[in-house]
């Protein structure tokens, strides 16, 4: 097994000699976490957790945010410690070695890539009946529903993975001020719902709370990790931040922090004014999210009324509490806002594909600057490239569950290498602690393992034949190309400003 270990000041020094341009502060930073959080999981998703948990969605969203604290916490003594692209990645390299800092980077590609498509689909699911309801457009469904979502292509989902991929070429500093502008609209929306939804709350509206189980609250909590799934990429960010050790720590858990808040509250709202029950089969048992089996079930008049069976959630809720007018600036909202969650994604993505292709592991040509928007334009071309098709084809629940595999993947190996730092490193400066590392680290290992086996199998044997692919691609490419490859290669000498 190949244990190469890039030394943290080596990573320092690599990111010296080709950088990127530190533009970013903690308002910038914390818009970024929030864009890139608040989005398809709370305006989409929120219906697929209700068919799985019912009521119980409400302990779901809280068992998902407590894994992400502490998995926040870990991030930002790593961020803070080595303020570079890359994320997870970077971080593994410099602890666990250059095959698991691999195998990380690659279910990145989960997290990011794949999620940004899952956000197009659900842009594009607020987009269709937005303007079926405002102008009287319909957009056939064989081109407004992907191949395997009983379409034939998603051509709104293409068309904003595309606009979002020229906005990253354009800028990161342009990219940011746009997103910045979203995020305080898709905040306003949700204030909104909640100002509308809180004060009719039915309390009778939570009972049965877990109707089909507490199993299934923890299986609805593995899928709505979704929701959360974002704040990490604030830490892609950091090489572009100015003063990231300040800055770094403030965005991702203040981010957090802002998203925990309304994921409660929205979905206290949703489920305490119209209800949340899942749609069961013959036999009593839920049907499982985004079948044809709830399709054909909720083509009943009386069951397409439910908010398990909608594929806009926030907007149903308001049409179903007689705010048709208001429901559709839920709508409107949605789709002026969730670009800037599949931007913040394919930031992300393209910012680790930058750092393996700077440490070799990938073509160098990803590693390109524009020569007038001193952006990565050709890894952010190929990345939008991969979003676009698969939001063409794909529905959104299974893209959100293929996501989570990454994700959790990249999180257990975060929090593991929190701890494995403080005995390899114990003196190394770090200007942002864990707290109580030896209790918040182990919970963020527990937690994300947890939630890993109660996703979906499918997702799951996803996730592994993924990273057994991306083994093959490694022990063909990587291995031998990598900067470290031979053992004359030394690390690049740390200069003094980074020392």
């Amino acid at each position: 097994m190949n244990w190469r270990i890039k030394p943290l000041d080596a990573i320092l020094a690599s990111a010296e000699k080709k950088s990127l341009a530190r533009t970013l502060g903690p308002f910038q930073l914390t818009m970024l976490g929030v864009g890139a959080v608040i989005g398809t999981g709370i305006f989409v998703l929120t219906a697929e957790a209700a068919q799985k948990a019912g009521p119980g969605m409400m302990l779901a969203f809280i068992i998902a945010g407590a894994v992400c604290a502490v998995t926040a916490l870990c991030y930002a003594e790593l961020a803070a410690m080595v303020p570079v692209s890359g994320s997870a990645y970077t971080y593994s390299y410099a602890v666990l070695g250059e095959l698991i800092a691999w195998i990380v980077g690659w279910a990145l590609i989960l997290e990011y890539a794949v999620a940004a498509s899952a956000v197009a689909v659900g842009w594009s699911n607020y987009f269709v009946p937005l303007i079926q309801h405002s102008f009287d457009i319909h957009i056939p469904i064989y081109l407004a529903k992907g191949y395997f979502a009983g379409g034939l292509i998603n051509l709104p989902a293409v068309g904003i993975a595309l606009l979002v991929t020229t906005l990253l070429v354009l800028g990161t500093r342009e990219s940011a001020a746009v997103n910045a502008t979203l995020v305080c609209i898709k905040v306003a929306a949700l204030v909104l719902f909640i100002a509308l939804a809180l004060p009719v709350i039915k309390m009778e509206n939570f009972h049965p709370f877990a109707p089909l189980g507490s199993l299934a609250v923890g299986g609805a909590a593995a899928s709505i990790f979704f929701a959360y799934v974002g704040f990490d990429a604030v830490s892609t960010a950091a090489e572009e931040t100015i003063n990231p050790q300040r800055n770094m720590p403030i965005g991702l858990i203040g981010s957090l922090a802002i998203c925990t808040v309304f994921y409660l509250l929205v979905a206290a709202g949703a489920i305490g004014s119209i209800g949340a029950q899942p749609v069961l089969d013959a036999a009593g048992q839920g049907i499982e999210p985004g079948t044809a089996a709830l399709f054909e079930a909720c083509k009943d008049p009386v069951k397409a009324a439910l908010l398990v069976c909608s594929e806009e959630p926030l907007a149903h809720v308001l049409r179903e509490l007689g705010w048709d007018k208001l429901s559709r600036l839920i709508g409107l909202a949605a789709f002026l806002a969730l670009p800037s969650v599949i931007l913040m994604m394919i930031f992300g993505q393209t910012r680790v594909f930058f750092s393996m292709a700077r440490d070799k592991l990938l073509p160098e040509v990803l590693t390109k600057i524009h020569p007038r928007f001193n952006t990565p334009h050709v890894v952010t071309l190929i990345t939008g490239a991969g979003v676009t098709l698969a939001a063409a084809f794909f529905p959104v629940g299974k893209l959100a569950d293929l996501s989570n595999g990454g994700t959790l993947a990249a999180f257990f190996a975060v929090a593991l290498g929190v701890m494995i730092l403080r005995f390899t490193n114990p003196e190394r400066k770090r200007p942002f602690r864990t707290p109580v590392v030896w209790l918040v680290g182990p919970l963020a290992l527990i937690g994300c393992a947890v939630l890993f086996a109660l996703l979906p199998t499918a997702s799951k044997l996803v996730f592994f034949g993924w990273a057994a692919f991306g083994l093959l691609v490694y022990a063909l490419y990587g291995y031998r190309r990598s900067a470290f490859a031979t053992p004359q290669a030394k690390p690049p000498t740390l200069s003094p400003k980074l020392g």
